[in-house]
């Protein structure tokens, strides 16, 4: 079987807490500026997360939420229009330094581009969001270190479809068992498992009770030297930090119990 040869992320909630503190206040903000009165607190978006997509999101809190007279009579127009204007409120948090990157994150990504394994993303948020988040984290030339990045409405379904993996293997004209995903959900872990990846999975607080059948490993975060992280699932063979020795552990490990 081929060696490990590219890493494909997920960015929310995978790379940076983007959910809690910044999808969802972006959210409110423009809810306020388009004068309707819905405000989701922490426990309404842990419920809404099931659903992947911004616009998909917004229509399914109408339709399951909110009462018929307040509905938009044009729905599709406004939640467009909505989505375009929190799109710009996230963008302008990130690049103000308001949204961080996950403890260890950084040092990971610079390993993995210093060994010379190819580096992804696939992710359903819209790419000025990654674009934003990357420049104000990383620095510019960060954004040349991600060979594809697959981002929002580039394919039809989102997760937990395979689509957009399916987008970013074929850009990187490379098959499924070379390669590794790291996700941080079970609709992010069911868009992998469905294209052939083995995945890392990064659990946050809102995911962290999601059901991660199937997953190489689960962890409750990349780890840092002061933080080691904390095995909630699988085999970590005894490393407390993410990094190539303990992924190209997990995809051999992958492999032989493929041929078994």
């Amino acid at each position: 079987m081929s060696s490990l040869k590219a890493i494909i992320f997920d960015v929310d909630g995978t790379l940076a807490d983007t959910e809690r503190h910044g999808h969802r206040v972006a959210f409110n903000r423009a809810f306020h500026e388009f004068d309707v009165p819905w405000d989701w607190d922490e426990n309404m978006y842990a419920q809404l997360l099931a659903i992947t997509g911004g616009k998909e999101r917004i229509r399914h809190y109408v339709e399951h939420y909110v009462a018929g007279e307040e509905i938009p009579t044009d729905l599709t127009l406004f939640t467009k229009s909505v989505h375009a204007r929190k799109t710009e409120i996230y963008v302008d948090m990130a690049c103000r330094g308001q949204i961080l990157l996950r403890p260890g994150v950084e040092r990971l990504i610079s390993d993995i581009k210093d060994a010379d394994v190819r580096i992804a993303i696939a992710t359903t948020t819209t790419l000025a969001n990654v674009i934003a988040l990357f420049t104000a984290t990383l620095g510019l030339e960060a954004l040349d270190w991600f060979e594809v990045i697959g981002a929002g409405d580039m394919v039809d379904k989102k997760k937990p479809a395979p689509d957009i993996y399916h987008y970013v293997l074929d850009k990187l004209g490379l098959p499924a068992h070379s390669c590794m995903a790291i996700e941080d959900s079970a609709n992010g872990l069911q868009s992998s498992l469905a294209a052939n990846l083995c995945t890392v999975i990064t659990a946050n607080a809102y995911t962290r009770d999601d059901n991660f059948k199937g997953a190489a490993l689960v962890v409750d975060g990349i780890g840092t030297p002061e933080s080691p992280f904390a095995c909630l699932q699988g085999n970590a063979y005894g490393a407390e930090r993410v990094g190539l020795p303990l992924l190209s552990k997990l995809l051999a490990a992958s492999h032989s119990t493929i041929q078994l």
